[in-house]
Protein backbone atom coordinates (compact mmCIF):
# COMPACT_ATOMS: atom_id res chain seq x y z
CA UNK A 1 0.00 0.00 0.00
CA UNK A 2 0.99 3.81 -0.93
CA UNK A 3 -0.34 6.44 0.81
CA UNK A 4 -0.75 9.54 -1.28
CA UNK A 5 -0.72 12.96 -0.02
CA UNK A 6 -2.25 15.17 -3.02
CA UNK A 7 -4.23 18.09 -4.04
CA UNK A 8 -6.21 18.46 -7.35
CA UNK A 9 -3.22 20.57 -9.07
CA UNK A 10 -1.29 19.13 -12.29
CA UNK A 11 1.60 17.88 -10.10
CA UNK A 12 -0.63 16.60 -7.81
CA UNK A 13 -2.59 14.21 -10.35
CA UNK A 14 0.97 13.12 -11.57
CA UNK A 15 1.13 10.62 -9.42
CA UNK A 16 -2.14 9.59 -9.32
CA UNK A 17 -2.33 8.67 -12.83
CA UNK A 18 1.21 6.84 -12.30
CA UNK A 19 0.00 4.65 -9.35
CA UNK A 20 -3.47 3.89 -11.63
CA UNK A 21 -1.09 2.64 -14.28
CA UNK A 22 0.98 0.66 -13.03
CA UNK A 23 -2.02 -1.16 -10.81
CA UNK A 24 -0.51 -0.49 -7.62
CA UNK A 25 -2.62 -0.20 -4.28
CA UNK A 26 -3.15 3.12 -2.84
CA UNK A 27 -5.01 5.72 -0.90
CA UNK A 28 -5.36 9.22 -1.32
CA UNK A 29 -4.85 11.55 1.33
CA UNK A 30 -6.13 15.51 0.20
CA UNK A 31 -3.46 17.87 1.65
CA UNK A 32 -5.53 21.62 0.62
CA UNK A 33 -3.19 23.67 0.04
CA UNK A 34 -5.88 26.65 0.01
CA UNK A 35 -6.31 25.91 3.52
CA UNK A 36 -1.98 25.71 4.21
CA UNK A 37 -2.61 22.27 4.96
CA UNK A 38 0.93 21.37 3.27
CA UNK A 39 2.67 23.52 5.93
CA UNK A 40 1.57 21.31 9.07
CA UNK A 41 4.20 19.69 10.70
CA UNK A 42 3.09 16.04 9.52
CA UNK A 43 2.98 16.87 6.08
CA UNK A 44 6.95 18.74 6.47
CA UNK A 45 7.68 15.28 8.25
CA UNK A 46 6.79 13.62 4.43
CA UNK A 47 7.64 16.72 2.42
CA UNK A 48 10.40 19.22 3.99
CA UNK A 49 9.45 21.77 1.37
CA UNK A 50 5.97 22.16 1.91
CA UNK A 51 4.90 20.93 -1.47
CA UNK A 52 2.46 18.47 -2.74
CA UNK A 53 2.52 15.74 -3.82
CA UNK A 54 4.42 13.13 -1.20
CA UNK A 55 4.10 9.78 -0.80
CA UNK A 56 4.88 7.22 1.76
CA UNK A 57 5.80 3.43 0.41
CA UNK A 58 4.10 1.14 3.04
CA UNK A 59 5.73 -1.87 1.71
CA UNK A 60 9.42 -0.61 1.97
CA UNK A 61 9.67 0.53 4.91
CA UNK A 62 8.20 3.28 5.37
CA UNK A 63 9.86 5.13 2.81
CA UNK A 64 9.01 8.75 2.09
CA UNK A 65 9.37 10.13 -1.02
CA UNK A 66 8.71 14.10 -2.14
CA UNK A 67 8.55 15.81 -5.78
CA UNK A 68 6.80 14.63 -8.11
CA UNK A 69 9.54 14.08 -10.40
CA UNK A 70 11.32 11.94 -8.14
CA UNK A 71 8.21 9.96 -7.06
CA UNK A 72 7.55 9.06 -10.85
CA UNK A 73 11.23 7.72 -10.72
CA UNK A 74 10.73 5.88 -8.14
CA UNK A 75 7.27 4.09 -8.66
CA UNK A 76 8.82 3.58 -12.27
CA UNK A 77 12.32 1.89 -10.84
CA UNK A 78 9.86 -0.02 -7.98
CA UNK A 79 7.85 -2.04 -10.60
CA UNK A 80 9.53 -1.74 -13.91
CA UNK A 81 6.71 -0.04 -15.43
CA UNK A 82 6.90 3.21 -18.15
CA UNK A 83 10.71 3.63 -17.33
CA UNK A 84 13.07 1.56 -19.32
CA UNK A 85 16.32 0.28 -17.25
CA UNK A 86 18.83 0.35 -20.79
CA UNK A 87 20.75 3.46 -20.33
CA UNK A 88 20.12 5.32 -23.26
CA UNK A 89 16.21 4.70 -23.66
CA UNK A 90 16.17 5.15 -19.59
CA UNK A 91 18.32 8.66 -20.33
CA UNK A 92 15.87 9.86 -23.04
CA UNK A 93 12.66 9.23 -20.43
CA UNK A 94 14.68 11.47 -17.94
CA UNK A 95 15.84 14.25 -20.08
CA UNK A 96 11.53 14.69 -21.47
CA UNK A 97 10.80 14.67 -17.44
CA UNK A 98 13.01 17.18 -17.10
CA UNK A 99 11.87 19.16 -19.31
CA UNK A 100 8.63 19.17 -18.14
CA UNK A 101 9.88 20.09 -14.60
CA UNK A 102 12.33 22.73 -15.31
CA UNK A 103 10.20 24.32 -18.55
CA UNK A 104 6.88 23.07 -18.69
CA UNK A 105 5.81 23.08 -15.34
CA UNK A 106 7.49 27.06 -13.70
CA UNK A 107 6.55 28.64 -17.29
CA UNK A 108 3.32 27.38 -17.29
CA UNK A 109 2.81 27.99 -13.60
CA UNK A 110 3.77 31.62 -14.39
CA UNK A 111 1.64 31.90 -17.55
CA UNK A 112 -1.19 30.89 -15.51
CA UNK A 113 -0.64 33.46 -12.78
CA UNK A 114 -0.52 36.18 -14.70
CA UNK A 115 -3.57 35.55 -16.75
CA UNK A 116 -5.76 34.02 -14.07
CA UNK A 117 -4.51 34.65 -10.93
CA UNK A 118 -3.10 37.89 -10.27
CA UNK A 119 -5.45 40.59 -9.56
CA UNK A 120 -3.80 43.40 -11.40
CA UNK A 121 -3.17 43.33 -15.12
CA UNK A 122 0.81 43.09 -16.32
CA UNK A 123 0.94 42.97 -19.80
CA UNK A 124 4.69 42.40 -19.38
CA UNK A 125 4.75 39.32 -17.84
CA UNK A 126 1.48 37.89 -19.75
CA UNK A 127 3.52 38.17 -22.94
CA UNK A 128 6.68 37.18 -21.29
CA UNK A 129 5.41 34.19 -20.13
CA UNK A 130 2.48 33.33 -22.96
CA UNK A 131 5.39 33.85 -25.81
CA UNK A 132 7.63 31.15 -23.46
CA UNK A 133 4.59 28.87 -22.92
CA UNK A 134 4.03 28.96 -26.89
CA UNK A 135 7.73 28.41 -27.93
CA UNK A 136 7.24 25.18 -25.56
CA UNK A 137 3.94 23.81 -26.96
CA UNK A 138 5.89 24.22 -30.19
CA UNK A 139 8.95 22.34 -29.01
CA UNK A 140 6.87 19.31 -28.11
CA UNK A 141 4.90 19.74 -31.18
CA UNK A 142 7.97 18.80 -32.95
CA UNK A 143 9.10 16.56 -30.95
CA UNK A 144 5.52 14.30 -31.32
CA UNK A 145 5.66 14.73 -35.41
CA UNK A 146 7.82 12.29 -35.45
CA UNK A 147 6.97 10.13 -32.08
CA UNK A 148 4.00 8.69 -30.47
CA UNK A 149 5.38 9.52 -27.19
CA UNK A 150 7.56 12.00 -25.82
CA UNK A 151 10.35 10.02 -25.24
CA UNK A 152 9.82 7.68 -28.61
CA UNK A 153 7.27 5.04 -29.38
CA UNK A 154 6.60 4.10 -25.74
CA UNK A 155 4.30 5.63 -23.43
CA UNK A 156 6.37 6.54 -20.23
CA UNK A 157 6.58 8.38 -17.05
CA UNK A 158 7.51 11.85 -19.00
CA UNK A 159 4.11 11.51 -20.62
CA UNK A 160 2.56 11.08 -17.43
CA UNK A 161 4.07 14.05 -15.79
CA UNK A 162 3.85 16.39 -18.89
CA UNK A 163 -0.45 15.54 -19.56
CA UNK A 164 -1.50 16.88 -16.58
CA UNK A 165 0.13 20.66 -17.13
CA UNK A 166 -0.82 20.24 -20.83
CA UNK A 167 -4.78 19.65 -19.12
CA UNK A 168 -3.97 23.28 -17.24
CA UNK A 169 -3.33 25.00 -20.84
CA UNK A 170 -6.57 27.29 -20.50
CA UNK A 171 -5.22 29.53 -17.23
CA UNK A 172 -2.90 30.40 -19.33
CA UNK A 173 -4.16 31.23 -22.53
CA UNK A 174 -2.10 29.14 -25.32
CA UNK A 175 -4.08 27.37 -26.69
CA UNK A 176 -3.10 23.40 -27.50
CA UNK A 177 -5.63 23.57 -30.21
CA UNK A 178 -2.87 25.79 -32.37
CA UNK A 179 -0.79 22.56 -32.10
CA UNK A 180 -2.02 19.36 -34.20
CA UNK A 181 0.64 16.99 -33.25
CA UNK A 182 0.53 17.79 -29.22
CA UNK A 183 -3.34 17.67 -29.35
CA UNK A 184 -3.08 14.34 -30.89
CA UNK A 185 -0.87 12.98 -28.05
CA UNK A 186 -3.02 15.06 -25.75
CA UNK A 187 -6.20 13.37 -26.88
CA UNK A 188 -4.70 9.88 -26.92
CA UNK A 189 -3.55 10.26 -23.37
CA UNK A 190 -6.74 11.45 -22.06
CA UNK A 191 -8.31 8.32 -23.54
CA UNK A 192 -6.59 5.99 -21.22
CA UNK A 193 -8.61 4.24 -19.05
CA UNK A 194 -6.42 4.61 -16.14
CA UNK A 195 -5.68 8.48 -16.92
CA UNK A 196 -9.97 8.84 -16.84
CA UNK A 197 -10.04 6.84 -13.05
CA UNK A 198 -7.21 8.82 -11.81
CA UNK A 199 -9.46 11.88 -12.70
CA UNK A 200 -12.24 10.70 -10.78
CA UNK A 201 -9.93 9.62 -7.83
CA UNK A 202 -8.13 12.91 -7.51
CA UNK A 203 -11.24 15.44 -8.60
CA UNK A 204 -10.05 18.97 -8.94
CA UNK A 205 -11.70 21.72 -11.29
CA UNK A 206 -12.55 21.70 -15.23
CA UNK A 207 -9.57 23.48 -16.27
CA UNK A 208 -11.84 25.55 -19.07
CA UNK A 209 -14.44 25.83 -16.75
CA UNK A 210 -12.57 27.07 -13.74
CA UNK A 211 -9.89 29.19 -15.82
CA UNK A 212 -13.14 31.05 -17.39
CA UNK A 213 -14.61 31.63 -13.87
CA UNK A 214 -11.00 33.04 -12.55
CA UNK A 215 -10.45 35.39 -15.79
CA UNK A 216 -14.02 36.79 -15.55
CA UNK A 217 -13.73 37.66 -11.72
CA UNK A 218 -9.85 39.25 -12.38
CA UNK A 219 -11.32 41.25 -15.07
CA UNK A 220 -14.00 42.66 -12.96
CA UNK A 221 -11.82 43.21 -10.23
CA UNK A 222 -9.40 45.22 -12.77
CA UNK A 223 -12.58 47.34 -13.98
CA UNK A 224 -13.52 48.32 -10.65
CA UNK A 225 -9.92 49.70 -9.34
Amino acid sequence: MIDLYAWGTPNGLKPVIALEEMGLDYAVHTVNITKGEQHEADFLAISPNGKIPAIVDRDNGDFAVFESGAILIYLGDRTGKFLPGEEKPRSIVIQWLMFQMASIGPMMGQSNFFTSFYKEDVPVGIERYQTEVRRLFGVMDARLKDNAYMAGTDYTIADIATWPWIRAWPFGGVDIADFANLTRWYDTIADRPAVKTALERLPGHDPKAFAAELQAKRKATMAQA
